[in-house]
């Protein structure tokens, strides 16, 4: 990764459920009290603010499109959760997250790349091409991919990457690992 020269251009889009928090088997996470913070995330996250020029979050959110939680719940989920970030050192520029049910097809949704778009318009200086999408799914990587962004698969299992070489450029087992990576 350091062959990238990763600096203050780039911007470093992150899933949220299994890179950031600790993913809930089954379900959503839809209050605070059932946000858990992955080990060395916070840390990692401090690291990666002194790499990055923007850290994005761009997430997945169905169970609003559920009925399970609300838009206002998962937003207060992620203003708590950047100023925890914040509060350890680190920093989010910004969270976007798609409430759309995977069977709605929408753009918004990963691995539809609106959130990128959305994205590239409060930050027109984001060039993807010196972007970096890390996550913990195929279809984080695919997200990665359709905007020609590096992609980082956050997972122990490296199957994926021996099937999908063309969709995953990285592979780490987690956040922490990453940023020492660069």
């Amino acid at each position: 990764m350091r062959d990238l020269r990763i600096d203050g251009a780039w911007t470093l889009f992150l899933d949220r459920d299994g890179v950031i928090n600790r993913r809930i088997v089954d379900g959503y996470v839809t209050k605070w009290d059932e946000f858990e913070f992955l080990p060395g995330v916070t840390e990692a996250l401090k690291i990666l603010s002194g790499k990055f020029g923007r850290i994005i979050v761009v997430s997945n959110q169905q169970g609003v499109g559920k009925g399970l939680m609300t838009g206002a719940d998962v937003e207060a989920v992620h203003v708590r959760m950047v100023q925890e970030i914040g509060e350890s050192g680190g920093r989010i520029s910004t969270v976007l997250f798609s409430p759309h049910l995977h069977s709605e097809g929408s753009v918004m949704r990963k691995p539809g790349i609106g959130m990128a778009l959305n994205a590239r318009r409060q930050f027109p200086e984001i060039r993807f091409s010196r972007s970096v999408m890390a996550g913990d799914s195929l279809s984080d990587m695919r997200f990665g991919k359709r905007t020609g962004m590096k992609t980082v698969l956050i997972s122990e299992d490296l199957q994926p990457a021996r099937s999908y070489p063309r969709l995953i450029d990285f592979v780490f087992p987690d956040l922490l690992s990453l940023a020492y990576a660069l």
